[in-house]
């Protein structure tokens, strides 16, 4: 019986120890931290033998594979000395497609991905297809291929989940957008982490397809440089004419495959911006290429009405209007929050940076911003960068204490906006804690 070791007891982790087990692996799950206890409780239903709070090297090293979460660096000592051991470590993503026939549509991206993976599954969905959404969203893709048979994944893959891939791959891959995001785990160098962006077209073939932003410098030049062999359908909002593309011309979405027009109004579009106009692009041609009716795509994108935590507005309180947008972990999404309001804002930001430029963002704090409440630990760098724009600047360490600022703060028919361009994990548990958290504190205002 060869031995499985799962580095890591989150989420991905536990779902990859649960399909060993099933797989007949004898498996041994390890996290340097306390284990959640339901977690714990899967493990122990399973008889799942684990350890928490630290590991034991030669526990490990008797591994015949190791799977390691997407959070766990591979900078990290442990893993380079696992490594140089000759033990083949993998990603969670990679273990679970070894033991599925499902037809797998991949999407990855700076922004965007997680609209775009909701996009598609709530087309596939409506279309009666066998779907199931997995990856770095909802439950962990080992576990469902463990325990349900589903016909179609549609998965959200970061580039940590990417880094650990060897033969993955995706019939249909989205590729929304690469900036600069998560560049302290690639040694501060933004072509490693492109690099770890593109491994979702590294496997795929001639039979399989690659729907990229044309849009999106960074991706169209490092295709003009390298070779795939799915093949490529580009996305654009301008008008361009090429069989297998998706572009915009008269207000309408132009989905053009195989000489097989499909078009859609931008102005039918539930979620609304130039952003979610690109998302709806990629999505529907996905959908296409999947042959789903174009009437099921039409009352699809009509009805799809976004994304928890993802520019997501609250009751007003008074006259002052709350935006929830913590799923803004990178400067590039704070973008596109900012260019979205329309009214004088107390923009809520600061989490763990992640080698963020955000000198960027100048133009529109500028212009947008009235206040800015720091929420994190080590603020000093967002300080240093705005306090010649914006007059009040204010630190605070709890959820409560910036909302409580913030609304202080504001004057009838103002925003405040909850855009962090962070990391969560200094104070909260992830960004979906910080929301909700925000959220929560919003509703007590009423009170």
């Amino acid at each position: 019986m060869e031995k499985l070791v799962v580095l890591g007891g989150g989420e991905s982790g536990v779902g990859a120890a649960i399909l060993g087990k099933y797989k007949s692996y004898d498996v041994f799950l390890s996290d340097f931290s306390e284990l959640k206890p339901k977690f714990k409780a899967k493990l122990n239903s399973e008889g799942i033998q684990f350890e928490e709070g630290g590991h034991t090297l030669s526990l490990l090293t008797s591994a015949d594979l190791i799977v390691k979460s997407p959070g766990i660096s591979d900078d990290l000592s442990l893993v380079q000395k696992l490594s140089k051991s000759g033990i083949k470590i993998i990603s969670e993503i990679e273990f679970a497609s070894w033991y599925t026939d499902a037809n797998l549509i991949g999407i990855t991206g700076s922004n965007g991905k997680t609209t775009v993976t909701n996009m598609v599954f709530h087309i596939l969905k409506n279309a009666g297809l066998s779907v199931s959404m997995a990856g770095n969203i909802g439950f962990s893709f080992a576990e469902q291929v463990a325990t349900k048979t589903v016909h179609n994944y549609v998965l959200e893959l970061s580039s940590f989940q990417l880094d650990g891939i060897e033969s993955f791959k995706p019939h249909i891959a989205i590729l929304t957008s690469i900036t600069p995001d998560h560049l302290d785990r690639y040694h501060h160098n933004f072509e490693e982490y492109i690099q770890s962006k593109f491994k979702i077209t590294l496997n795929q073939t001639e039979e399989d397809y690659l729907i990229y932003n044309k849009d999106d410098e960074v991706i169209a030049q490092w295709l003009d440089k390298h070779n795939t062999k799915a093949k490529l359908v580009p996305f654009t909002t301008a008008t361009i004419a090429e069989d297998l593309s998706a572009f915009i011309k008269d207000n309408q979405i132009n989905i053009s495959l195989n000489q097989n027009l499909f078009k859609m109004s931008v102005s039918d579009l539930a979620v609304k911006g130039d952003h979610n106009t690109r998302n709806a692009m990629a999505a529907s041609t996905a959908a296409r290429l999947l042959k789903i009716r174009k009437q099921t795509i039409r009352e699809s994108m009509e009805s799809f009405r976004g994304v928890e935590h993802r520019l997501e507005q609250l009751e007003k309180i008074g006259k002052i209007t709350f935006i929830n947008d913590s799923k803004a972990t990178n400067v590039n999404a704070t973008f596109y929050a900012l260019d979205s309001m329309n009214a004088p804002t107390v923009w809520i930001v600061g989490g763990v940076d992640k080698g963020n430029v955000y000198e960027d963002l100048l133009s529109l704090v500028n212009e947008k911003v009235k206040a800015i409440v720091c929420l994190g630990i080590d603020n000093q760098k967002i300080i240093e960068v705005f306090s010649n724009c914006v007059e009040t600047i204010i630190q605070t360490s709890s959820m409560a204490e910036a909302v409580t600022e913030a609304y202080a703060l504001t004057e009838e028919h103002d925003a405040v906006l909850l855009s962090p361009a962070c990391a969560s994990f200094d104070l909260f548990e992830n960004y979906e804690d910080r929301g909700r958290q925000f959220k929560t504190v919003v509703q007590s205002l009423k009170k």
